[in-house]
């Protein structure tokens, strides 16, 4: 692929992302908003944001299988599309049922993202840069995260109704689905000429080169999104049990997210200059010793801690989304990152369960510190991934 269109396929998948993850997080300032004005229990506030996760959870599979037949970009202008119209409906929303409707279909078009956009990078950068790639690609959904909920809640207090934005969002995403379509290559034609070739037909299953290599690479994501979840669950929780004062404990996870986007970016770039399996190595144990490090520091100390705390707890996720390209043959790529992406939807739900009954019994002292441990257990994956990278045997699986 000549580089200017590399270069734009980067930059439109970019786009998505940051719209996407703009859009899946502006439901955190809008839910207590809807609860006011639409008077909901806590309990429906719950269902309303578990309907949205239970929904891009449970896609992501299906549209990676999907996808390896109608093409990457035309099932993401559809699922962009789809996200689009959802909030439309959320806009004119009159009640708890259409507000719950409205945002399991938004989370049915967010689950189209991830995986096809991460096809669509690994496809365009089939070798060296696709770490750098994607690391850019995970830092955007980031920026989004943090612009479009600023912007709802800058919006809000200004004295403008929430349906203005989200009004406003969902046109923007019809537009980014246009664009979509009119930027990227039509990977339907790449997939039905990959399908007459004879090296594709000898591809069965999920097209896995490495069997052992790829279940060690899925634990280690495992264990990180699990890390990462509950992690940003409880450490505010923490800093109040060491004495800190709940305004400033409320900007715990505000701190780590601002490292966490550096770190996305900054991870991508070192995996390509030190490897793969050493950038996992240092930033897990660096992520294990941080955590812990807040238990054993004083609060204003670990405190300020948090950002660097961040950057290597959210920097690994880009080295193990862009390993995937060396452990799948590209024409199972769009399932790969679809069960990738559900495992870390998974952990996201069940992790903060787990570690809240631990915490209940335990308290929230050791919870933190099982969660500090618990990263170590990357350690002897990363050996068993160790051979794995570069081995270019297709089996079926």
């Amino acid at each position: 692929m000549p580089q200017q269109k590399t270069r734009r396929t980067l930059a439109t998948c970019c786009a998505t992302h940051t719209l996407h993850d703009g859009l899946s997080d502006i439901t955190y300032v809008l839910l207590p908003i809807l609860a006011q004005a639409f008077n909901l229990s806590l309990a429906q506030v719950g269902l309303i944001r578990s309907a949205h996760r239970a929904a891009m959870a449970t896609f992501q599979i299906p549209v990676g299988l999907i996808a390896e037949r109608l093409g990457e970009r035309n099932l993401l202008a559809f699922g962009t599309a789809a996200t689009g119209l959802a909030f439309f409906a959320l806009g004119y929303a009159p009640g708890f049922i259409a507000i719950l409707l409205a945002l399991f279909f938004a989370g049915f078009g967010a689950a189209f993202q991830h995986p096809l956009c991460s096809s669509i990078i690994s496809h365009a950068y089939p070798g060296e840069g696709r770490r750098a790639a994607l690391g850019t690609y995970n830092f955007a959904g980031d920026v989004g995260k943090f612009a479009f909920g600023g912007i709802v809640s800058l919006l809000v207090v200004g004295g403008i109704s929430w349906q203005a934005p989200v009004l406003g969002f969902g046109a923007l995403a019809l537009a980014c689905a246009a664009a979509v379509v009119l930027l990227l290559q039509d990977t339907s034609i790449h997939h039905a000429h990959s399908a007459a070739s004879p090296a594709t037909q000898k591809i069965r299953g999920w097209g896995i080169r490495n069997r052992r290599g790829f279940t060690a690479l899925c634990l280690i994501e495992i264990v990180d999104s699990s890390t990462r979840t509950g992690f940003l669950t409880f450490i505010a929780f923490l800093m109040i049990a060491k004495g800190l004062p709940e305004g400033w404990a409320a900007l715990s996870v505000p701190l780590i997210l601002v490292g966490g986007m550096a770190g996305k970016l900054a991870c991508g770039f070192l995996a390509e200059r030190l490897g793969i399996i050493r950038t996992v190595v240092i930033t897990e144990i660096a992520t294990g010793c941080g955590i812990l490090a807040t238990l054993a520091l004083p609060s204003l100390a670990a405190f300020i801690l948090l950002p660097l705390i961040g950057v290597a707890l959210n920097g690994t996720s880009s080295v193990l989304y862009a390993t995937i390209g060396d452990l799948v043959d590209k024409d199972r790529l769009p399932r790969a990152f679809g069960l990738f992406y559900t495992l870390g939807s998974t952990c996201g739900i069940a992790a903060p369960l787990g570690y809240g009954l631990l915490g209940d019994l335990l308290g929230v002292g050791t919870t933190i510190a099982v969660v500090g441990v618990a990263v170590f257990l990357t350690l002897p994956l990363c050996l068993v991934l160790r051979p794995a990278i570069g081995d270019t045997r297709v089996v079926s699986a």
